[in-house]
């Protein structure tokens, strides 16, 4: 009956932002239907963390029947047996490709806020300021002081670990304490500091793993498995952080196989009214209402409603007036580096598998930053120290008690890092649906069509020749640089294709992450973005969706919306 599919409002999706926005809505009083396309997870019901490698029948690694499966997953890292069902089925769901796009998906709930790297970093005044001052895209709609606020919210919930390093292009943030510097890293770090006079840092990597109790949850336990689910609770997912406290309120309701596939629109009201969802398992259509709507189901799944909620005001789709809808796509670029040996500390070791590393925060293109570039924006880069255990290895020795005896050997000391650059918000790198080819449920797919250009190009030379540089001249040895190629959607940092913006005629979005088109329509994902940073976006997510949620419960209030 209509009247059991009415709510105060409805969240689309369950990965980080939409576990956010369910938590901020049914916190503040409303009643709250979260649809989420793939099945339940439980919190450590269904985790993979207690499984050793050995209990495998491919000691977690990858077969030729896998990849042929899965052929977009194997294409990098993501590809192996031990949380392959935490990946999209990409036979049920496909996508096509202009241009070769890299896409790892996970339809479940809680979504890839169960894998994601965890990394977690404000933007600041230097990205917040960087369209306008070059002319790239569109001016962001805000500022660091309108989101610093809620950056603080998010990191106090959530648990981000870190240390307050002062630096003018990381802003600082509520922090647990840090995890620690080995031994390597820490004298590193001080010969770097000295030798570029303070101007350029190894910082410990700030990461949504506690290192304290927080919230119900335990900390950290140092087993780096991560991506296979955390029965401690010991970094933020929407199963350990966000969902309890929603559901504790007795305001949520959680609806997994819910395929989102349109956003209603009511042409008298210029709003939406509800949504219509293809049930994933019974493939029956269901219609749900409320008063505001948030789209979170991550950046180009997003859009893809927005795309699929065409009506004939507009054809593009909900968000389309101003002809940006689809456009201006970004990821980070990485897979590039350089590392090299470090000597002495020879009678020292690390401690535990660290789930973080070092951080090198952008020095290129900042005050301070003295060198000619011929690109805008830049890059920092993720590494640490470790010490090898094989290494000791002697080929000609491969059996018996001297063999024995130099595999029990640690190896010695190295380093290295892997950079990551910004991509500039070009027009021309977009997603469109492609009605010749359907899913498993008839709906038509993505295509995508993007590409980096010059710009990141010759950021890449510098991303290797840099960290060369940095690590030659503070003693590290047999220096070498790789560049392992990328493609785009590698970086799973997908962003944009709905951005915010201060003209209804160049953008989706408003400074609230309001649909131009709807205002009681927000999106608060990756899709928002007007510009990606070099550093990882998802607590930029979590602080625009709690921001978004605070202002449209208050505009409801005020019978705004």
């Amino acid at each position: 009956m209509v009247e059991n599919n009415v709510y105060d409002a409805i969240v689309i999706g369950s990965g980080i932002s939409g576990g956010w926005a369910a938590k901020e809505l049914t916190e503040k009083g409303l009643k709250t239907i979260m649809l989420e396309r793939g099945r339940n997870v439980e919190h450590v019901k269904d985790y993979h963390a207690n499984k050793d490698t050995w209990e495998y029948p491919h000691r977690g690694g990858r077969t030729k029947q896998m990849e042929e499966d899965y052929p977009v997953l194997k294409r990098d890292y993501p590809l192996n047996e031990k949380n392959l069902d935490f990946w999209v089925n990409e036979k049920e769901s496909p996508y096509t490709e202009v241009k070769r796009f890299d896409w790892f998906r996970g339809y479940h709930v809680g979504g890839r806020s169960l894998m994601w790297g965890r990394q977690s970093y404000r933007f600041g005044d230097l990205d917040f300021e960087a369209n306008l001052k070059d002319g790239h895209g569109v001016d962001w709609p805000i500022r660091y002081a309108d989101i610093a606020p809620w950056y603080s919210y998010a990191e106090k919930w959530a648990g981000i670990s870190g240390n307050r390093d002062g630096l003018d292009v990381l802003p600082d943030g509520d922090f647990q304490p840090a995890m620690e510097f080995n031994v390597v890293e820490k004298d590193l770090a001080e010969r770097l500091k000295k030798q570029y006079g303070g101007n350029r840092h190894f910082i410990m990597g700030r990461t949504a793993n506690i290192t304290k109790p927080h919230t119900g949850r335990i900390n950290c336990q140092y087993q780096n498995q991560c991506w296979l689910g955390c029965n401690f609770g010991g970094y933020f997912s929407t199963q350990s952080s966000t969902l309890p406290p929603a559901m504790k309120t007795g305001n949520l309701t959680l609806r997994p196989f819910s395929i989102v596939t349109k956003i209603i629109y009511d042409k008298d009201t210029q709003k939406a009214k509800g949504v219509e969802i293809v049930d994933a398992e019974t493939n029956k259509t269901y219609e749900f209402y409320a008063k505001v709507i948030f789209v979170c189901a991550s950046a180009f799944n997003s859009t893809w409603v927005l795309m699929n909620s065409a009506t004939d005001v507009w054809e593009g789709g909900l968000g389309s007036s101003s002809g940006e809808l689809g456009h201006n796509a970004m990821d980070h670029h990485f897979r590039l580096g350089a590392g090299g040996k470090v000597e002495g500390f020879e009678d020292k070791y690390t401690f535990g598998r660290r789930p973080t590393g070092l951080y090198v925060p952008r020095f290129v293109n900042v005050p301070g930053d003295t060198k000619k570039r011929d690109y805008v924006r830049g890059f920092g880069y993720q590494g640490s120290g470790s010490r090898g255990r094989w290494s000791g290895e002697i080929a000609e020795m491969a059996v018996g008690g001297a063999w024995k005896d130099a595999m029990c050997e640690p190896g010695n000391w190295g380093v290295g890092f892997t950079a990551f650059g910004e991509i500039l918000p070009y027009h021309e790198n977009r997603i469109f649906l492609d009605k010749t080819v359907k899913d498993k449920w008839g709906l038509p797919v993505l295509s995508m069509d993007m590409e980096i250009k010059d710009n990141e190009h010759k950021m890449r030379k510098d991303m290797t020749e840099e960290m060369k540089e940095m690590l030659e001249s503070i003693g590290v040895k047999d220096v070498y640089t790789y560049d392992s190629g990328y493609n785009f959607g590698m970086g799973i940092h997908e962003m944009g294709t709905a951005r915010m913006g201060r003209d209804p005629k160049t953008s989706v979005l408003n400074g609230n992450n309001q649909v131009w088109d709807a205002k009681n329509v927000f999106v608060t994902d990756g899709a928002s973005m007007t510009s990606a940073g070099c550093v990882n976006p998802s607590l930029t997510y979590m602080a625009l969706t709690a921001r978004a949620v605070d202002f449209a419960v208050s505009e409801l209030k005020k019978g705004n919306l």
